[in-house]
């Protein structure tokens, strides 16, 4: 007698049916993906992870010290853009830097960044002719200059209130800090910063990038740095000028402090005289310390024991 179609028997004659079929057919393969996987979200998710603490960051003044900073920030794997009053297109292009000539088309890249590497006596000039109505509100400016109270009041004085204010001090340059900077100092001044999340978080990026290269991080007032440098930075540089001056000669009965003498001399005198002349005309603590110099002298005159 023939099963009935809903019967429980011929229900199951029909799934075993559907099994055998299923068997034979030939496997399904896929040839093409219409939605996201879970390995397309994860390589996204990865992707920004890789992007966070990374700047845009661009650089006026691209001379010795703009392309020694540029170096390091580029293999940090920041994005960097830079102008300059020389053309500096190839120097830029080697170190795979963005460079622009004109000062528009560089505020117009809206960089999240903007380091004045520009010398102490050029700054006014550069920062006043900065078309800075082209950048974004909120961008972040640095100085590094040698002379830190003279930029700050500059900045202060030039830039809309809107944008941030860091003053940075890097103690080294491309030769003393040529290998590593472990150790090196970098001072710096939270001078204006506003109570943003995301600002204080590209603040601390900024810091972070000197921090990751072996820095010893300073936070300093920049009266202070002037104050200390004054006494320290200037002085070195007055006195290893001062003994260039004579031109001072190797030999081969040197003592050790005789060669510490000539490395000075060697050390200051590589540097600008512009250099030396912004760290005497902008630091206010300069003028002391050449008094101070000069009474040092005139204390240990050895002719006026021969009387």
């Amino acid at each position: 007698m023939p099963h009935s179609a809903g019967s429980p028997r011929s229900r199951q004659h029909q799934r075993q049916a559907q099994r055998g079929a299923a068997a034979r057919a030939p496997a399904l393969r896929i040839c093409a993906l219409d939605a996201a996987m879970p390995f397309d979200f994860e390589h996204k998710a990865k992707a920004i992870l890789e992007r966070q603490g990374k700047l845009r960051i661009g650089i006026v003044g691209f001379g010795t010290f703009g392309q020694f900073l540029a170096r390091r920030l580029v293999a940090a794997g920041h994005e960097v853009l830079a102008t300059s009053r020389s053309p500096y297109e190839a120097a830029a292009a080697d170190m795979g830097v963005a460079f622009y000539r004109d000062a528009n088309d560089f505020c117009e890249e809206h960089p999240d960044v903007v380091v004045l590497a520009t010398s102490i006596l050029s700054t006014e000039g550069v920062l006043a002719g900065l078309p800075v109505q082209r950048l974004k509100r909120n961008t972040l400016f640095v100085d590094v200059l040698s002379v830190k109270l003279f930029p700050k009041r500059l900045m202060l004085a030039l830039l809309p209130p809107e944008v941030d204010v860091l003053c940075t001090h890097p103690m080294f340059g491309p030769d003393s800090g040529a290998g590593s900077w472990a150790g090196l100092n970098l001072m710096y001044e939270r001078v204006r910063i506003a109570p943003d999340p995301e600002r204080l978080q590209r603040v601390a990026h900024f810091l972070a990038f000197f921090e990751r290269e072996g820095c010893r991080m300073v936070e300093m007032a920049c009266e202070e740095h002037d104050r200390i440098a004054a006494g320290s930075q200037f002085i070195t540089h007055t006195i290893g000028r001062v003994l260039g001056a004579m031109h001072p000669q190797p030999s081969a009965i040197d003592t050790r402090g005789y060669e510490s003498l000539l490395s000075l001399v060697e050390n200051t005198t590589h540097d600008s005289f512009e250099l030396y002349y912004g760290l005497f005309l902008y630091n206010p603590n300069a003028t002391e310390e050449l008094e101070r110099l000069e009474h040092a002298f005139d204390a240990i005159l050895l002719w006026d024991r021969l009387a």
